[in-house]
């Protein structure tokens, strides 16, 4: 079921992260894959669990954390079997981590590296260590932003790929 985009949190549709309850919900790696998840498209928590292969009552159980934290939302509910189905979706486009402590930076590493491991096709990852000014450094590190900001997207019967890019200095080497 695909529903409207998320709603524009910011000019830019970006959710700071900035307290204790969300920074505690992005830690666990199967809450990101959740976000990952719901980045395209709303979803049921028996599709969630189909998709990324775990118990539903382990999905229900993040997707509560998550939704506390503000960081989904229930779009739609619809009568089923005398029940009551959920759609949960993210609440932005982007989140943005502006001090990510290293268990942040940890946590999203590992959920990235198991949606690699998941992916059904080849995959490029890629190091490269550069010398470049202060100046040069900050172009760059804007160029890629702009450069993953602003790809077209094409229709949602396309399957959904990945983009990670981090960008950081290299700790100088001691005399």
């Amino acid at each position: 079921m695909t529903g409207p985009e998320p709603p524009e949190n910011g000019a830019d549709g970006v959710l700071d992260i900035s307290t204790p309850e969300q920074f505690a919900a992005l830690a666990h790696p199967l809450r990101q894959r959740l976000l990952f998840a719901l980045t395209h498209e709303a979803a049921t928590i028996s599709q969630l669990a189909v998709r990324l292969g775990v118990a539903k009552g382990s999905v229900a159980h993040h997707l509560k954390t998550l939704h506390a934290a503000g960081l989904v939302r229930i779009t739609q509910t619809r009568k089923v079997r005398g029940g009551t189905e959920q759609y949960y979706r993210r609440t932005a486009r982007r989140l943005r981590i502006a001090e990510p402590r290293a268990a942040d930076r940890a946590a999203l590493l590992n959920a990235v590296a198991q949606e690699v491991e998941r992916s059904p096709d080849d995959h490029l990852l890629s190091l490269r260590h550069l010398r470049l000014s202060p100046e040069r450094a900050r172009r760059l590190r804007e160029t890629l932003a702009e450069l993953v900001d602003e790809a077209e997207e094409d229709g949602a019967d396309q399957p959904v790929h990945g983009v990670l890019v981090v960008m950081y200095e290299q700790e100088r080497e001691r005399p």
